[in-house]
């Protein structure tokens, strides 16, 4: 995936905006590289396991999941942000071009986390983890048509045949896998603008969740009102659920944000199949969702087109 930021690889890395409660001594005394796959590793477990948690949640409107995460995930970061004294410096780096480029981050941000709720509890989760696995892929597309980024002809292989388990998944269930490919382009195109993005890891997440704060609470300040008390009222548990969620929305997304910043991209690139992975497992051994002949025929073309490239990729660095 070329369109993720980093700075540093190896062992000159350094993971920036980012202290975990009581794991800092253990993470310094690890080399820059090995720091950053154990943030990534984190990071993609979370993410592969998250869908149990939304499944949690499933009476609740996705509209209203992803409002919540918003609003949550803001006063999480925020108070990450007071704990460390860096709110005055965070104030100072505001400017037009740093609102331009992360409220264009938020907004694709938020597209992806919807799509991806309403996938999990329409029970569509095995679709949702197609599009983490052609994610990679839609990111060098990308990378080509904005960055003027060349590929070679075994990478053009890559996504032509990753193009054709799209097609052919298109093909045997009469309609395009349209959540895979939202998922997908959304997250490519938010690795995109986070590539010119110039703040730290925490700083840069919470102005983006800061610029979608405002319409978010308004949001669910009008829901409650047009519910008037009608309708059923959340339990205790339900409340618990979609506060926390904030918690278990920014820490994967502060995992991962650091982990780019000190291991290369080789290594990132294997990793993220952690997390669609863990969403297939989920999908057809815990909540039994179909996966037939013709969906593992699609996905063993996917899975080929990942091969290829991973392979071309890690070869042309040993040379």
């Amino acid at each position: 995936m070329r369109v993720v930021r980093w700075e540093g690889e190896g062992t000159g890395g350094a993971v920036k905006g980012l202290a975990l409660p009581g794991s800092g001594s253990t993470l310094r005394r690890m080399s820059g590289a090995t720091r950053g796959i154990w943030l990534a590793v984190g990071a993609y477990l979370l993410w592969g396991l998250l869908p149990v948690y939304w499944k949690l949640l499933h009476t609740v409107p996705a509209s209203r999941i992803l409002a919540h995460r918003i609003v949550w995930s803001f006063l999480f970061l925020l108070a990450l942000l007071s704990l460390r004294g860096e709110g005055a410096a965070l104030r100072r780096m505001i400017n037009r071009r740093v609102l331009a480029v992360y409220g264009l981050a938020g907004a694709l941000l938020s597209v992806n986390w919807l799509t991806f709720l309403w996938a999990v509890n329409a029970d569509r989760l095995v679709e949702a983890s197609l599009g983490y696995y052609i994610n990679p892929l839609v990111s060098v597309v990308l990378a080509v048509g904005f960055l003027r980024e060349r590929l070679r002809p075994v990478q053009w292989l890559a996504v032509g045949v990753a193009a054709g388990g799209v097609a052919y998944l298109t093909w045997r269930h009469g309609s395009l896998p349209w959540v895979a490919l939202v998922l997908a382009f959304s997250f490519g195109f938010y690795g995109l603008v986070k590539k010119q993005a110039p703040l730290p890891a925490l700083a840069g997440l919470a102005v983006e969740t800061g610029m979608l704060w405002a319409p978010a609470a308004v949001f669910l300040l009008v829901a409650a009102a047009r519910a008037g008390g009608e309708g059923p009222a959340d339990d205790r548990v339900t409340v618990c659920l979609l506060v926390l969620g904030g918690v278990v929305t920014g820490l994967p997304l502060l995992l991962f944000a650091a982990a780019t910043r000190c291991v290369n991209l080789s290594t990132i690139g294997v990793l993220q199949y952690v997390a669609p992975s863990c969403q297939l497992l989920i999908a057809v051994g815990v909540y039994h969702e179909p996966f037939g002949a013709a969906q593992g025929a699609g996905f063993v073309l996917i899975w080929a087109a990942l091969a290829i490239y991973t392979l071309d990729h890690f070869l042309r660095q040993r040379a």
